[in-house]
């Protein structure tokens, strides 16, 4: 929807600037438009790697390790596990460990990843490096028992293009600096 609303208004700020005039004036709405569409591709990529993270973090707190790989290229990394296969045994063994722990009677809140202060920065036209901070916290809605923190820390994604689409290439949540 944000993605719509966005092309559609630059969209109509192209076209008050497409309007015809002197050489100089049109010379000038070219390189204007030429600064216009490099600035809606901008936005698009931006919205659709905010997307990419959003999904990451969908699929990591349901344990869908086949929506988890997806997120990633093929071989893609979350630091050391590397590989769609890697990725997803990932996802399923902490699925059948929290499936076990509650077998046993102990209780697992819902998972929920949180990343905030996030910032994107392109280094071409097909690479971008996000960088945040993230938070794992267990809880259920009913607050019975308190949320508990599991982790937090620094991350830095690098994230591609691939067939026009972006996906993680490292998903990196021990930046050292």
């Amino acid at each position: 929807m944000k993605t719509a609303t966005l092309t559609g208004a630059a969209l109509s700020a192209l076209v008050l600037i497409s309007q015809p005039g002197t050489a100089s004036a049109q010379h000038a709405d070219h390189n204007q438009h030429a600064d216009h569409s490099r600035l809606l591709q901008e936005v698009q990529d931006r919205t659709q790697i905010e997307k990419l993270m959003w999904d990451y973090v969908r699929a990591a707190d349901s344990l869908n390790a086949d929506a988890y790989a997806a997120q990633f290229t093929p071989d893609g990394a979350f630091n050391d596990v590397k590989g769609s296969e890697a990725l997803r045994k990932m996802i399923t063994d902490m699925k059948a460990s929290q499936d076990a722990r509650r077998a046993k009677g102990e209780h697992i809140g819902a998972m929920h990843h949180m990343m905030s202060n996030q910032t994107i920065t392109f280094i071409d036209r097909d690479h971008a490096q996000v960088n945040y901070y993230w938070q794992t916290i267990f809880a259920d809605r009913t607050l019975n028992p308190p949320p508990r923190l599991a982790a937090a820390g620094r991350g830095r994604d690098d994230v591609v293009r691939v067939n026009g689409k972006w996906l993680i290439q490292l998903r990196n949540v021990a930046v050292k600096d």
